[in-house]
């Protein structure tokens, strides 16, 4: 655990990071999160973050290291897609007992490897430490190492325990591992000077392939994408790209800068959301390649794509436009996203009422004041509450959030759409632009809206549902007063028996006919009992009201002699 100290505080050290330079040395000693005990990991712990940042990596095998709830709570977790081997998407765990607490959970990992490498021969196996052996002192580090020289694989240990702190802490733990053991131990087949990295993106939803395509078209070669849709010999060779774009500065900056320090391959900061983003981004891109080399026609060819791109996509969202007029937008979400989507909703005519700022840098703090001014609504920390009250008065139209804040909207009977890693929907891009539009204008206009904000009847103050049925009652009984031969034919027709819908005229004449004096009788003559026990104490309410028959002579009264 000494080493794993070592890293954890090598990362709250980060120069990259704008928020961590402003501090005192010692303030940056005490780390950027406060760290949370065993058990304790609110809102996704560091084991979390490091199976969220590396999972994506379509062809390595996951084994997670620990109690199968580690695995099972964790297993596909992000809407990434793969264009290739879904290895990925299968659990691997050791499922350790209390018999691996007591004795060591090494010799179970150790088979646990032999066997995914015998079964499925991947080009690689993760391991990652949890919670309960990283506490009894398993050394993954030792049985990774072990495994690689048997098996001649690269086994590489992702040490995050989750109690050591949260989520975002675990993503940049696997940036770390993935600089230690994996980037720089691989060659290409070849290079050009249009290898591009990009790092941070997750594919989510397939975005990426959104994007990729017009790259393609203009010659750049995604050398590495760390990680959606990634290969893990294309990470292994990464060291080799020209320059690098960093979509999510919170979970990798330390992977872009040390490949910058060790490599010399210069990195931005950008955003793919939006359309003006987007064009912003490759243009940066070019500028990138063609310092470290590619031909500087490269710029003229990416002016003429975002020409072509955002006429487009402005052709696309003009009808919109219109609809959107005068609607406001909560957006909850953090870190890239709470600046780059800002921009991507503007453009399409929307007001943002706030924004999240819960998980973004300073940088991503500064892009918002710049996009929306200086008296931009940055919210740190709303509560469910909080948001519930502005969504039911009013203040915003529709929530753009995490499937976690859906049901604060779906109570307050506002519109709701998912903006973060669980979606079904791929924004990215100029195409992910018009997708995101038409998809808020879905959510807006859905008719259901109107329909679940309409007050119950008991709730409508415009009607007194109490005073109309008691009227409705009187009228009817008034009705019948003034008619005796329907107030009879209507006393007759009510059911006695649901089960069979005998009514009550059908009991008496079977009564009246065949003087009948029990409730056996009365069963036996009309079948009107299904078992159900309520018609029979109807049937006896019925029969006392008849009277008792007489003979119809009395009987002969003998003298006595």
């Amino acid at each position: 655990m000494s080493s794993l100290s070592a890293t954890i505080q090598a990362v709250f050290n980060e120069p990259g990071c704008g928020k961590n330079a402003t501090k005192s040395e010692a303030e940056r000693k005490k780390g950027c999160t406060k760290q949370l005990q065993p058990g304790g990991a609110a809102g996704g712990c560091a084991f979390d973050g490091a199976k969220i940042a590396l999972q994506p990596l379509t062809d390595v095998a996951h084994l997670v290291h620990g109690p199968i709830a580690c695995e099972g709570n964790s297993w596909d977790n992000r809407g990434a897609k793969s264009s290739g081997s879904n290895l990925w998407r299968t659990g691997f765990t050791t499922d350790i007992n209390e018999t691996d607490v007591v004795f060591g959970g090494e010799k179970r990992l150790y088979k646990a490897i032999k066997e995914i490498i015998e079964k499925y021969d991947p080009p690689a196996v993760f391991v990652y430490q949890t919670c309960v052996p990283a506490m009894t002192g398993d050394d993954i580090n030792a049985v990774c190492k072990a495994a690689k020289e048997k098996f001649g694989k690269p086994v590489i240990p992702i040490n995050s325990p989750g109690f050591v702190g949260p989520k975002n802490l675990g993503n940049k733990l696997a940036g770390e591992a993935l600089l230690d053991y994996v980037i720089g131990t691989e060659e290409p087949d070849y290079t050009t000077p249009y290898d591009l990295n990009i790092i941070g993106e997750y594919n989510l939803s397939g975005e990426l392939w959104q994007v990729k395509p017009l790259l393609d078209e203009l010659g750049i070669r995604v050398l590495s994408c760390i990680s959606g849709d990634g290969r893990y010999r294309e990470v292994a060779y990464s060291h080799r790209a020209r320059a690098a774009m960093m979509v999510c500065s919170k979970a990798m900056i330390n992977v872009a800068r040390k490949m910058e320090e060790r490599y010399g391959i210069p990195f931005f900061e950008g955003s793919f959301y939006g359309i003006e983003d987007s064009s912003d981004s490759l243009r940066e891109i070019g500028r990138l390649l063609v310092e470290r080399g590619a031909d500087a026609e490269l710029l003229d060819r990416i002016e003429l794509v975002i020409a072509r791109e955002e006429a487009k996509a402005w052709a696309a969202i003009a009808p919109y436009k219109p609809r959107f007029q005068g609607k406001k937008v909560l957006l909850i979400t953090g870190g890239v996203k709470s600046w780059s989507v800002v921009a991507a909703l503007q453009e399409a005519g929307l007001e943002l009422v706030g924004t999240s700022v819960k998980k973004s840098t300073r940088e991503d703090k500064e892009r918002i004041k710049e996009i929306m001014g200086q008296d931009a609504h940055m919210i740190d920390d709303m509560t469910p509450r909080e948001m519930y009250k502005m969504l039911k008065d009013a203040k915003a139209d529709i929530m753009l959030s995490g499937g976690r804040s859906q049901f604060i909207a779906l109570k307050a009977s506002m519109p709701w759409l998912d903006i973060n890693q669980e979606r079904h929907h791929a924004y990215m891009g100029y195409v992910g632009m018009v997708e995101l539009v038409r998809q808020i204008d879905k959510a807006l206009y859905n008719p259901m809206w109107e329909q679940v904000r309409k007050p119950a009847p008991w709730e409508d103050p415009s009607k007194n549902w109490q005073a109309t049925a008691l009227a409705q009652m009187d009228a009817e009984a008034t009705a019948l007063a003034a008619d005796p031969v329907k107030a009879e034919a209507k006393r007759r027709s009510k059911i006695v028996c649901n089960c069979k819908k005998v009514d009550v005229g059908t009991i008496e004449d079977a009564i009246q006919v065949n003087s009948l004096t029990t409730t056996e009788g009365v069963l036996s003559a009309t079948s009107a009992s299904s078992g159900c026990g309520i018609c029979s104490v109807r049937i006896e309410g019925i029969l006392s009201a008849f009277p008792v028959p007489q003979p119809l002579h009395a009987p002969i009264q003998v003298a006595a002699e």
